[in-house]
């Protein structure tokens, strides 16, 4: 039997696209490998967001040509591949084939053509390509991804996403209630829905409102989570359907980029400053309770001292729970490579430490704010502190408790006890003591 490793870099839907490129294969009698001295086709699924995660790979795939055996396969697939298509296979002679992410299904024939000696790229974008037919091969039963939309028609200045993933087209509704579905049969009791723009789902019939309402539908699915949604697409009908969605939980990851209007406007993003505070307010008025994580980037060209202090009172401002800080990395092809007055390097990342302690200083505070309280978390493994089980609150906190193995894949009431600004320490409650859960 013939074994993969796939080695996975970048966001959830490249995570999702691994557990798709595992069931193309099974198919075809492929098993999964430890490591990839072990495996017959080593593929590295790559993010292509930011230069340093191409650096990162380029790096990565002069290790793994020196495990590389006689008569096995290296692959590159995912967005890298995408965008640098076959120029791949001429910069780093040892990759053998480039796949794009519409282009998994035919991953056995190309590692067929490529174990022949024939190198190849498959970079075709695939309008109609949901994998439908494909069973993933999922790492955990108890939580899944499910892709439900792919591609993006946005075009903010600094992203490269549109020209990796090609342009948007959303599943079907009764497709996508048939995998949660199936997966609920076989004991997942969590998902969380992918897309680039998740909220702007639309089949043509059904908008995203309705397809939460109708996968917190499922039985036996306790919890819905959806990662990443734009900012304007929340309608009154998908916050309400997020209201009255028991399932759906109360965390949204809401990307803002920028706090300054200025800025936005360069990025083309379709929301204001005010825009932005306004979907924030409607929400937490709807949500009570409800954490909220970003996206930001500081440095963007033109980018200002006043424009990163609008970031900086915006942050203070919503109190996020957490972000993710990046230097604007510039992406060939994209237009705000042709944006004048670049930010210098030193001074965009002495800004990004700024932020990185403003945004520690807030969730820290935050998270003080919560020990004591008690929570239903979901326990989904052992911590890389072996000692401790790693469990998830409703509203996205991680949670070190003290447990079995057995309470893998279970919901376990807890009382909060420490913090160390990201992280908590759990005490397990015991039976009647878990009236109090708020989240």
């Amino acid at each position: 039997m013939p074994r993969v490793y796939i080695e996975t870099y970048g966001c959830q839907m490249n995570v999702s696209d691994s557990e798709l490129m595992l069931g193309v294969l099974a198919r075809e009698g492929y098993s999964a490998a430890a490591e990839p001295s072990e495996a017959d086709v080593v593929l590295v699924n790559t993010c292509a967001v930011r230069d340093h995660a191409e650096q990162k790979v380029l790096s990565r795939l002069g290790e793994l040509k020196q495990v590389k055996r006689p008569g096995s396969v290296l692959g590159v697939v995912g967005c890298m591949a995408q965008r640098l298509g076959p120029r791949l296979l001429e910069r780093v002679p040892q990759v053998d084939l480039v796949v794009g992410p519409d282009g998994y299904r035919g991953l056995p024939e190309l590692i067929a053509r490529a174990r022949g000696g024939e190198r190849a790229a498959d970079t075709t974008f695939k309008n109609w390509e949901h994998y439908e037919d494909v069973p993933p091969v999922r790492e955990t039963a108890t939580s899944a991804y499910v892709t439900v939309q792919r591609g993006c028609d946005y075009r903010c200045t600094f992203c490269i996403v549109p020209m990796t993933r090609g342009p948007e087209r959303s599943r079907k509704l009764t497709d996508v209630v048939r995998e949660v579905t199936d997966l609920a049969r076989t004991g997942t009791t969590e998902v969380t829905l992918l897309g680039q723009t998740v909220n702007s789902y639309y089949d043509g019939t059904h908008d995203f409102a309705e397809l939460l309402r109708a996968v917190g539908a499922v039985e036996s699915i306790r919890r819905v989570r959806f990662t990443s949604p734009y900012p304007t697409d929340f309608t009154d009908g998908v916050v309400r359907a997020m209201a009255e969605t028991p399932p759906v939980c109360e965390h949204v990851h809401l990307p803002v980029q920028s706090g300054s209007s200025r800025v936005l406007k360069r990025m083309l993003r379709r929301y204001d400053r005010d825009r932005y505070l306004g979907v924030v307010a409607a929400l937490r008025a709807a949500v009570p309770g409800i954490a909220l994580t970003t996206d930001i980037i500081v440095g963007f060209p033109g980018e200002t001292e006043e424009d990163f202090s609008e970031t900086l009172s915006l942050v203070e401002q919503v109190g996020f729970d957490d972000a993710y800080t990046f230097k604007y990395s510039p992406r060939d092809g994209t237009p705000a490579t042709r944006l004048k007055d670049a930010v210098p390097d030193d001074v965009a990342g002495e800004r990004l430490e700024r932020l990185i302690a403003l945004v520690r200083r807030l969730a820290r505070q935050k998270n003080v704010g919560l020990v004591g309280t008690t929570h239903e978390v979901l326990v989904e493994g052992r911590a890389k502190r072996g000692e401790f089980l790693q469990g998830r609150t409703r509203t996205n906190k991680v949670a070190l408790l003290a447990g079995r193995d057995s309470w893998i894949g279970e919901y376990r009431s807890v009382r909060l006890t420490g913090t160390t600004g990201s992280t908590f320490t759990a005490q397990p409650l015991g039976r009647g003591q878990e009236l109090a859960v708020v989240g």
